[in-house]
């Protein structure tokens, strides 16, 4: 990572485990949100696509554990292969098309995606999909969640929000989207390294990044047990509005 030695880079490390953390506890906590909270607040110390980058060894190795642990491939790809091909596609088109945005913008467009994802975990829409619109469907959101993919990383409330409209039995629902989130992460990763915005440094922070987020991680399953989860998520929804707010005039 091309973060410049002097005396604050400890503080900026230690900064980002800590947001990788709280990512991993948030994680650990609601099943879902660790880039949607260490991007965030790591970009408001650091570039955001070195942001991207350090929490891209975690979400592999955490999305890969998800997939052989609950993945249902045969199921996922068969059912959602016109969301997985969109999104794959997009997703390396919108890391092309972010090339030449300028820091400013690059945190305009992540505060945008936090901001749409604060809105969708707040208001839970619901909306039915009959199982004939459902391939239509399914490529729009791909289309949708690989533009903000591409370029913040905040893709997984769209993708959540059209995956609970469906109506899927728990152990459906977790098979599915787990294959869906490691389909989203490799081209997102491998896009950026081809493109010049992930290099070696980066490779090797992000699998010294594990640690914090296996520590929160951890953490998180046992305040799942005694936090009301509606609670966590109202707290976790003011703090995500308030790092949007600092990204927008930053």
């Amino acid at each position: 990572m091309s973060i410049p030695f002097s005396t604050d880079t400890l503080l900026v490390i230690a900064i980002c485990w800590a947001a990788i953390m709280c990512g991993g506890l948030i994680k650990g906590t609601l099943g879902v949100g660790l880039p949607l909270f260490a991007v965030p607040v790591m970009s408001l110390f650091i570039s955001s696509t070195q942001a991207i980058a350090l929490v891209s060894v975690p979400v592999l190795v955490s999305n890969i554990w998800q997939v052989w642990q609950e993945g249902s491939l045969k199921t996922s790809l068969k059912r959602f292969w016109p969301l997985m091909l969109t999104q794959a596609i997009v997703t390396v088109f919108s890391v092309y098309w972010t090339l030449s945005f300028s820091v400013r913008e690059l945190n305009m467009v992540l505060a945008f995606a936090l901001i749409v994802a604060v809105v969708l975990m707040a208001f839970k829409p619901s909306f039915n999909i009959p199982p004939e619109k459902e391939p239509a469907a399914s490529a729009l959101v791909g289309v949708t969640s690989g533009l903000l993919g591409g370029a913040s990383s905040l893709m997984g409330p769209i993708v959540i929000s059209y995956m609970m409209s469906l109506k899927l039995s728990r152990d459906e629902f977790v098979g599915c989207i787990s294959v869906i989130y490691f389909n989203a992460a490799w081209p997102l990763y491998l896009a950026m390294w081809h493109f010049g915005r992930m290099s070696l440094d980066d490779v090797g922070y992000s699998f010294l990044a594990i640690v914090p987020m296996f520590l929160g991680l951890q953490a998180g399953r046992k305040i799942r047990h005694r936090l009301s989860e509606e609670t966590f998520r109202r707290a976790l929804l003011g703090f995500l509005v308030v790092v949007a707010l600092l990204l927008v005039f930053r």
